[in-house]
């Protein structure tokens, strides 16, 4: 049993440190207004666009009330276009603007520059061992 807490323990405590590093739980993700969450709705939206609500939620396991908040809020902020679905008319296709795109472009540019903050100090082979391991990681937690 003291194996077993040691490992949790351990894991925390990885956890911890590297939500820190990263500022998963600042209020605002890298000196912006959105939080990692709205931020998160946007990699999504960009990525799969246009998309449903439901992707959404089923890619971030997201509860469908702050989905549509955070939604609303974008669509006022004219980040966001709705489009119904030629497929199925109940379903709603969501869609970046032009001005929802350049947010995207300039936090997905904020987080590669994160990166490199984070890495510039290790030799090839060490950023290399890195990504490996964090591989490593995903593999061994499917």
């Amino acid at each position: 049993m003291q194996e077993k807490q040691k490992t949790i323990d351990s894991i925390r405590s990885f956890n911890r440190y590297y939500t820190g590093l990263i500022g998963l739980l600042d209020d605002h993700l890298l000196d912006s207004e959105y939080s990692l969450v709205e931020a998160r709705i946007l990699y999504e939206i960009h990525t799969h666009q246009p998309v449903s609500a439901s992707h959404i939620m089923s890619e971030i396991d997201i509860d469908k009330g702050y989905l549509s908040r955070v939604l609303k809020q974008f669509e006022r902020k004219g980040l966001i276009s709705k489009q119904l679905s030629e497929e199925d008319a109940r379903v709603s296709l969501v869609s970046l603007t032009s001005s929802g795109s350049a947010l995207f472009n300039e936090l997905n540019k904020a987080s590669d520059q994160q990166v490199i903050t984070l890495i510039k100090r290790l030799s090839r082979q060490q950023q290399q061992q890195l990504v490996a391991h964090m591989e490593a990681i995903r593999e061994l937690l499917r």
